[in-house]
């Protein structure tokens, strides 16, 4: 049987981690996608962020066979559903016993909205986070009094913060993908973490370390191409870059390499730098340049200073070979 899943944010913001974990286990169990944006709360949606939860997901490489769908969309669907089982209240609204299925101005409430998706759009997995498990028997029960089968409803821990409640701003430095990405992590950094989280049977705290050394580990395996376009540099420094912890870092590091800052170093570092001269220009490679230096003793962190305006940095054999020859040299005569 096809596995058929969805997930379904509501547009109030950027993409919580908690729910992009979700959304990686729905991609990851079910055969079929439906990306549904849970909109009918209208005065909870925040303008713009439907759009970037759409972004969000697309920056992590998570595809979808259908959608996005907005809830809002299917009102006539939903008012039919309704109508068929609930009766009106003094106030408008339709209610099934004690549950409101329609409000007063005949928008649905979550409950009748997802369980008519979920069965209109053949749902057989339903994989939340836990704090959505008390909602599990009466979304049950509203679906067989509709009519319907209710799928397979499959909670995983939550995402905690360093307090051990539910991951926030007020207990996180991250707690959205956008955070994530405003911080430089690579997007499949992210999507290893989550991977590795799988669908954890109990609650979990935010590993940031483990985050930042998967970052560390897909800067140095990203194409050329692809580390020079995240750092907004040119392809021939992608090899300096490589030892950045993430992004943020590497674009730092790019614009100390393309536009450093001017330097005098001391005199004494002459000798060293007029070495450099001489082997770069007779063609070696950084590290060879780099091993013959250090074979006389003579003054790296002079030359790194020369060429970068910083005495820390990329490792100097990555510097060399990313500057062409004649800007080394000019950086190497000016420092002098």
């Amino acid at each position: 049987m096809s596995i058929r899943v969805r997930f379904a944010p509501s547009p109030t913001g950027s993409l919580h981690l908690g729910g992009a974990l979700s959304a990686v286990a729905n991609r990851r169990r079910g055969d079929w996608l439906l990306l549904r944006l849970d909109d009918t709360d209208t005065g909870r949606e925040l303008k713009g962020a439907a759009e970037a939860i759409v972004a969000d997901l697309v920056w992590l490489g998570l595809e979808w066979e259908e959608g996005p769908l907005r809830q809002s969309s299917r009102l006539a669907r939903h008012q039919e559903a309704a109508g068929a089982i609930g009766t009106e209240d003094a106030q408008g609204a339709i209610r099934f016993g004690r549950l409101t299925l329609l409000r007063p101005d005949g928008t649905p409430t979550y409950h009748l909205a997802s369980v008519v998706d979920d069965s209109d759009f053949g749902i057989t997995h339903v994989v939340r986070g836990a704090d959505h498990r008390a909602n599990t028997e009466l979304q049950q029960s509203l679906a067989r009094s509709l009519g319907f089968e209710p799928p397979e409803y499959i909670h995983h821990g939550l995402l905690l913060g360093s307090d051990g409640k539910k991951l926030s701003k007020r207990n996180s430095p991250v707690a959205t993908i956008a955070d994530l990405r405003a911080a430089g992590i690579p997007s499949t950094a992210v999507r290893a973490y989550l991977e590795e989280l799988g669908e954890p049977a109990h609650d979990v705290q935010l590993d940031l370390p483990r985050i930042r050394r998967l970052a560390i580990d897909a800067i140095a395996s990203m194409p050329d191409e692809e580390l020079a376009a995240a750092a907004e540099a040119p392809a021939a420094l992608a090899p300096a870059l490589r030892g950045a912890r993430d992004l943020a870092e590497a674009r730092a590091m790019a614009r100390a390499l393309l536009d450093p800052v001017p330097v005098t170093v001391a005199e004494e570092a002459r000798p060293t730098l007029e070495r450099f001269a001489e082997l770069r220009a007779n063609g070696l490679d950084g590290k060879e340049i780099v091993r013959e230096l250090k074979a006389v003793g003579g003054n790296l962190k002079a030359l790194r200073l020369a060429l970068t305006g910083a005495e820390r940095g990329p490792e100097l054999w990555a510097v060399i070979a990313a500057l062409p020859p004649d800007e080394a040299l000019r950086r190497v005569h000016a420092a002098l």
